[in-house]
């Protein structure tokens, strides 16, 4: 009798669910009955949820591997789409397959080996392929138009923190904001963004609370939590279209090179660009100020990322060139006796970066020399009680009269008093026999853990309460915290000079006679401060809005050599503290 082997494939979740599967195989073993071809029962594979248009399936695989062995004489497939979406898969796996001595049949197709048949399978092939390519454009036009009209289905999951609530006849789906998780997730942007917690930080904190992520894991990873603040979904904007799909030639790595093979990675997904994001309203978790500060804080981390630097710099980041708008970085020369001096230097200046050369004239700047003007600026700054005075009233008007953290207290005091009345009654349904002692041990360990949970997280709203009083002593006692404040910036070390430069500067413009520094805080004009404050001149190189770094690179070559090309500008370099300005903004 003719042995045969069966193969069934649906490829999305929704096929896999309705089991529709069952109904390609129960046909298959029909037409294995009427033609008489035994089919073994460890001979039907099935790949469930498994796309047609790859190869690697596990199904398919075993069925390959059987067929090389020379045990089958027929496979029986239902249709040439089952087997595969693309016409070139399908003849790789027919030919194979007859290279082995094993026969195709379709139950719905051709079922001779005449040309006309081979033919007609070829084109059913090719139908299939255009069918998948239809159905996909289909399915991302459809999913965009009800990204557009605002439907959460789109998004399919949620972030944790919400309840995905799947749509039903009556309503659309959406998102539900799950009270304890809620307050970690409020309480992991303020530590981040106003207590200046690591991400490590976070995630040691989160995997103490005994609270699994929406995968169901116990340990939180630092790449989770940086996707979390990250997500707008949060702030009460989710966004469909961040990434896209691109095929691109697969590319090689040392060890796939020396094998002699190259990696599978034609298909990749890339970020959009932020304009083409679409976004659609949910309920908000945190306000849009937190959210803001997060971002903020996550582009200075990479903004201001040593790059394993050995020696720190103290304008790292922060520096630029107010004539072609690079940064500048750091580099060094040794002198005859061996010592080394450190220069900031610009990128636009350096001759191998550019196809026709450097495209500016500035010259290197002594890396002490530039420190030094720029700290001792800002330790005039910080000696200006007036100034500092009026930044830690503006701050404290906003603590006093933001009520976030109230309204989040309240809502952990609510959820609090549901987790113990839930516990309450879980007692008093078990002293009623309503429960047994197994129900009981297999609920109660939740609810205990959410009650901990709870309570850690109001202890965390009471500590931010009781930094704010300190704020306020601070407040009270400002010329003592000033005395101190001077007494340090001497014997300040390099990061902690860093720490302090970046939360008062913005960025610093280095030209060949004047130094530019740009505030996060308002600097007065008659200040002690200010040194030399010239409004004529204080938007030295602030050719953009915001003037971030290295904005050159998207101005042409030819405007920025037109102004200072090479040979056609000689500036004179700043090599003493004493011989420039600073202006402030």
């Amino acid at each position: 009798m003719t042995s045969a082997a069966i193969y069934a494939r649906v490829s999305s979740a929704r096929q896999k669910k309705d089991q529709t599967i069952g109904s390609q195989t129960a046909a298959l073993r029909e037409h294995a009955a009427q033609n008489r071809l035994e089919v073994p029962e460890e001979w039907v594979f099935e790949d469930e949820g498994h796309s047609g248009a790859t190869l690697v399936r596990p199904a398919l695989e075993a069925l390959r591997d059987l067929a090389a062995q020379g045990c089958v004489d027929v496979v029986l497939c239902y249709s040439p789409d089952r087997l595969a979406r693309k016409f070139a898969y399908q003849a790789l796996l027919i030919e194979e397959l007859a290279r082995a001595g094993v026969r195709v049949e379709f139950v719905k197709g051709p079922r001779g080996e005449t040309p006309e048949d081979q033919l007609m399978v070829q084109f059913q092939g090719m139908f299939a392929e255009y069918e998948k390519a239809q159905l996909m454009e289909r399915y991302r036009r459809g999913k965009t138009y009800r990204a557009r009209a605002g439907s959460v289905n789109v998004l399919g999951g949620a972030p944790f923190g919400y309840r995905y609530i799947r749509k039903t006849p009556e309503a659309g789906a959406r998102y539900e904001i799950i009270e304890h998780q809620a307050a970690l997730v409020f309480e992991m942007f303020r530590r981040y963004a106003d207590d200046g917690a690591s991400i490590a930080d976070l995630t040691r904190w989160l995997t103490s609370q005994n609270v699994p992520t929406v995968t169901g894991k116990s340990r939180w990873d630092r790449s989770v939590v940086w996707g979390m603040l990250r997500n707008p979904a949060y702030a009460g904007k989710a966004v469909f279209g961040k990434t896209r799909i691109i095929h691109q030639q697969p590319g090689l790595n040392r060890v796939a090179r020396l094998q002699g093979r190259t990696t599978p990675r034609a298909v990749k997904a890339v970020d959009r660009p932020r304009e083409e994001w679409i976004e659609i309203g949910v309920p908000p978790i945190i306000s849009a100020q937190p959210f803001e500060r997060a971002a903020r804080r996550l582009a200075d981390n990479k903004r201001y990322a040593s790059r394993n630097s050995k020696v720190p710099s103290l304008l790292q980041g922060l520096a630029a060139c107010s004539a072609c708008g690079y940064g500048y970085y750091r580099s060094h020369t040794t002198t005859t006796a061996g010592n080394k001096i450190y220069y900031y230097r610009c990128l636009g200046s350096d001759d191998y970066r550019y196809e026709n050369g450097r495209v500016c004239a500035s010259k290197p700047v002594r890396a002490d020399y530039a420190d030094t003007v720029v700290w001792d600026h800002i330790t005039a700054l910080l000696a200006d009680p007036a100034l500092i005075r009026a930044e830690i009233s503006k701050r404290l008007e906003t603590a006093r009269t933001s009520d976030p953290v109230t309204r989040q207290r309240h809502r952990l005091q609510a959820e609090l008093a549901r987790a113990a009345a839930s516990i309450a009654a879980m007692i008093e349904a078990f002293s009623e026999q309503l429960l047994t002692i197994d129900e009981l041990r297999a609920r109660m360990p939740h609810l205990r853990t959410r009650e901990k949970s709870l309570h850690a997280q109001i202890d965390a709203l009471d500590a931010q309460a009781a930094d704010r009083e300190a704020y306020l002593k601070l407040a009270d006692d400002l010329e003592g915290f000033l005395a101190q404040l001077r007494d340090k910036t001497a014997t300040a070390t390099i990061p902690e000079r860093q720490r302090v430069l970046r939360l008062l500067v913005k960025d610093i413009l280095i030209g060949p006679e004047k130094i530019t520094i740009r505030h996060r805080i308002p600097a007065r004009g008659n200040g002690t401060a200010t040194r030399e404050h010239d409004p004529h001149i204080d938007t030295e190189g602030d050719q953009q809005a915001s003037c971030p770094l290295c904005w050159g690179r998207v101005f042409a070559v030819a405007q920025q050599r037109g102004a200072v090309g090479p040979g056609r500008v000689h500036r004179r370099g700043t090599r003493r503290p004493g011989r420039h300005s600073v202006a402030t903004r």
